[in-house]
C-alpha cells in the first residue's frame, strides 16, 4: 500500500471521529455556540471530501491488485461521511422543522385539515429527501464506473503505444534482413 494513501487514511479517521464526536455533542447545544459547532463540522466535513478524493486518485495510480481493496474502503468512508452529513442536518434542522410544523398546524385551519396537510407534505418532503438520496448514490456509481473506463482505456492505449513500438522495431528488422539478403544476392 502507498504511504501517500496510509497519511490521507490516517488524516481522515482522525477528522471522522472528532467529526462524531462534535455532531454529538452540537446537538446539547444551543444559538451562537451551535452555530459556531456546526460550522467547525462543516470546515472538518469539507476536509474529509478532500482527503477522499486525494485517496481516490492515489488508490487509482497503484497496481490493480491494491486498488481493488482500497476503492472498497473508499466506498465505505464516502457512506460514512454521507451518514455524518445527514446527522449534522438532523442537528442543525430539529428547529427549523418544529416551527415549520407550528406554523402549518397554526395556520387557520381547522386542527384535523392542518394536521392532515401537515402530514402530506411531511410525507411529500420524505419521498423527495429518499429520491435525491437515491439519485446521488446512482451518481457516484456512476462516477466510479466512469473512472475504471477511463482507466482501463489508459491501459488498452498503453498496451497498443507498446504494440506500434514492436511493430516498428519488426519493421525495421525486417527491412536490415531484406538489405543483407540483397547484399547476399549480388555476391552470388
Amino acid at each position: 500500500m502507498s504511504e501517500v494513501f496510509e497519511g490521507y487514511e490516517r488524516q481522515y479517521r482522525e477528522i471522522s471521529a472528532a467529526l462524531s464526536r462534535k455532531c454529538a455533542s452540537a446537538s446539547a447545544l444551543d444559538g451562537e455556540k451551535k452555530q459556531q459547532k456546526l460550522s467547525e463540522i462543516q470546515a472538518d466535513v469539507q476536509e474529509s471530501e478532500s482527503l477522499i478524493r486525494k485517496m481516490d486518485l492515489e488508490a487509482r495510480s497503484l497496481h490493480a491488485t491494491v486498488r481493488a481493496g482500497l476503492l472498497s474502503k473508499l466506498r465505505q468512508y464516502k457512506s460514512d461521511l454521507n451518514n455524518i452529513k445527514s446527522e449534522t442536518k438532523k442537528v442543525s434542522a430539529p428547529n427549523a422543522q418544529q416551527a415549520a410544523r407550528e406554523e402549518l398546524l397554526n395556520s387557520g385551519m381547522p386542527g384535523t385539515l392542518g394536521r392532515g396537510r401537515l402530514m402530506m407534505t411531511s410525507e411529500r418532503l420524505n419521498q423527495s429527501s429518499d429520491r435525491i438520496r437515491e439519485s446521488q448514490i446512482t451518481a457516484l456509481d456512476t462516477e466510479e464506473i466512469g473512472v475504471s473506463i477511463l482507466q482501463n482505456l489508459h491501459n488498452q492505449r498503453e498496451t497498443l503505444m507498446r504494440a506500434h513500438k514492436t511493430l516498428h522495431g519488426v519493421d525495421d528488422s525486417i527491412g536490415k534482413s531484406n538489405k543483407i539478403l540483397a547484399s547476399m544476392s549480388k555476391w552470388n
